[in-house]
Formats: structure tokens, C-alpha cells, sequence
């Protein structure tokens, strides 16, 4: 079978998957938790995965180094990272508009329920491909997938979700780190890497940060007067800050009022210019309205 028609058959998987599966779904009858999912694909052997040991810590794994990990020593000779971006649900982005301080419920449950969603995901793509006679697995599902809190970057782990979306071409990164796709930052990314060898996707960019206002334009810094812990600045993101706010007020509360442990509170994907889409210069933040005649010329 051609390498087009492969590629478009585990794309029509997930988006089927997404679309169909009971996890994507809120609680209580609820709407999904993400939307029409974006899929890219990349060269496992692409140059980039080397460089992440360079840019993020030796302790990033290449694809080879995964597979080798997972099923020995010399057994990868080439393949592809699969790559995809579970959009946040509209109604969910526009109740953490709201907030201020912590996410709102549905993000709650979104980042909690949502990232179980994400990781039957992961296995049914592994089992997908592994049932049409390829091996493939799931870093972050891995035995050998660690977290590390205290590397040159900060918090930090074996493989990077948003990286490896970077090169399958899609997204770039932001001021507050996350990354912009063309359906937004309000986003969770997923990835398998598997044996089997498709073309991979065109970057449509040159630079990391080529979708965010801050470094194309010099403008915007939304997400900056967004953030709860002062943890973005014009200098980009205090992980360490990010972090204390996570733990010291974030996880307790959203544990009390709707009983998850949330690692994050995604103020800053919500009510920015680069929510739901890539931002254009002069583009007002999501959910904010038009000045009306009272407000015109002030300030």
C-alpha cells in the first residue's frame, strides 16, 4: 500500500477515533472534550530529535533510543513519529476566559478526563498499526518515560509532546511556551513512533517561534497580564513560578471543588489572540469585545 494512502487511513483513525470514542466525552452528558483532531507526520531519523538533546537535555530521547529501549538494542532502522492536536472545545475555552486565578471546571475536568481520552488514544494508534504488522509505541507510555524538575530548562521530561509536534510541521512555539497551531495554543498533543515509514508533513515555518505575536511582531504579551503567578514575562516563561502556582494553589483547589489533581491552569491558551487560531497582527484576544463609546479614546 502507497505511503499517501497509509498516512490518510491512521489520520481518518484518529479523527474517527476522536470523534466516536465515549472518553472524549464531559461527564454527565456533556459535549467532547477536544475537537477535530490535527495529524502531521515526521522523519523518526530527522535531525531535529538530536538536536532536542542539545536544546531541552541529554536526557531527551531519540525515536531510535526509544525503540531500542522498548524492543533492543539495533532493532530501529527508520520510521515516523506520529503526531497529532486535540483542540480544546470551544465551550470549554470560553468558561476559562473567565477566570482569573484557576481553571475553570470543564477545563479541569478537560486537562484530568481529557488526558485519559488522550492516552486511550496513544493505544489504540499503537495497537492500529501494530495489527497491520508494525511495531510502534507511545513515549510517554513507555516503562523508561521519565519527568525531571530540576534540568537547564526546568521542568522537563524523556520526550516531549509539543517538540515532536514542532517537527511533524505542526505548530510553533509561544512566549508562555506552549504551542501555536491552527487551531490554537487551547490545545493537547499526542504521539506514537512507529516503524513504519510515511512521508512526513511540509513546516510551514523556518523560526520556533514564527506563529507568536511577542517574537514576529514584537507585539501583543496577552498571555503575560494572563498569567495568575506573574510566571510570563517579555524574557518568556518561569517554569519554576508556573510550577508553585500549580502546586500551591492550583491542584488544591480544583481537588476540593471538582476532585481532580490539575497540572496547570491554562489561563494564558484562553483569552489570548492565539486561542483558537494563528494570530494576525492588530488581532483582538479571544472574547474580548469592541470598546464601546465610553471606553473610546481613554487610556
Amino acid at each position: 500500500m502507497r505511503e499517501d494512502v497509509l498516512g490518510k487511513i491512521i489520520e481518518h483513525e484518529i479523527r474517527m477515533f476522536t470523534r466516536d470514542s465515549p472518553a472524549n466525552r464531559m461527564k454527565a452528558g456533556g459535549g467532547p472534550y477536544f475537537d477535530r483532531p490535527l495529524v502531521g507526520f515526521a522523519d523518526a531519523s530527522d535531525p531535529l530529535f538530536q538536536d532536542y538533546k542539545r536544546i531541552i537535555g541529554e536526557f531527551h530521547a531519540t525515536p531510535a533510543e526509544l525503540f531500542e529501549a522498548e524492543f533492543g538494542r539495533q532493532s530501529f532502522s527508520g520510521g515516523t513519529v506520529i503526531s497529532w492536536i486535540l483542540p480544546i472545545a470551544a465551550a470549554t475555552r470560553k468558561r476559562n476566559r473567565k477566570e482569573k486565578v484557576v481553571p475553570a471546571e470543564p477545563w479541569s475536568h478537560t486537562r484530568w478526563f481529557g488526558e485519559m481520552f488522550n492516552e486511550e488514544l496513544r493505544r489504540r494508534v499503537v495497537a492500529f498499526l501494530a495489527g497491520l504488522g508494525f511495531r510502534t509505541l507511545a513515549p510517554v507510555l513507555t516503562r523508561g518515560w521519565q519527568r525531571f524538575a530540576d534540568t537547564p530548562v526546568g521542568h522537563a521530561s524523556t520526550w516531549s509532546e509539543r517538540h515532536a509536534a514542532y517537527v511533524a510541521g505542526l505548530g510553533t512555539f509561544s512566549l508562555n511556551d506552549g504551542l501555536i497551531t491552527e487551531r490554537g495554543i487551547a490545545q493537547r498533543c499526542g504521539s506514537v513512533v512507529t516503524e513504519l515509514v510515511l512521508d512526513p508533513s511540509e513546516r510551514p515555518y523556518r523560526g520556533i517561534h514564527d506563529y507568536c505575536l511577542h517574537f514576529s511582531e514584537g507585539t501583543c504579551g496577552a498571555c503575560i497580564k494572563r498569567c495568575p503567578a506573574g510566571a510570563i514575562s517579555e524574557t518568556g516563561h518561569d517554569k519554576a513560578g508556573c510550577f508553585a502556582h500549580m502546586r500551591q494553589t492550583v491542584m488544591p483547589r480544583v481537588n476540593e471543588r471538582y476532585g481532580v489533581q490539575v497540572p496547570g491552569c491554562g489561563l494564558c491558551q484562553t483569552k489570548v489572540p492565539c486561542e483558537e487560531r494563528i494570530p494576525r497582527p492588530g488581532r483582538r484576544p479571544i472574547g474580548r469585545t469592541r470598546p464601546g463609546k465610553s471606553q473610546q479614546g481613554k487610556g
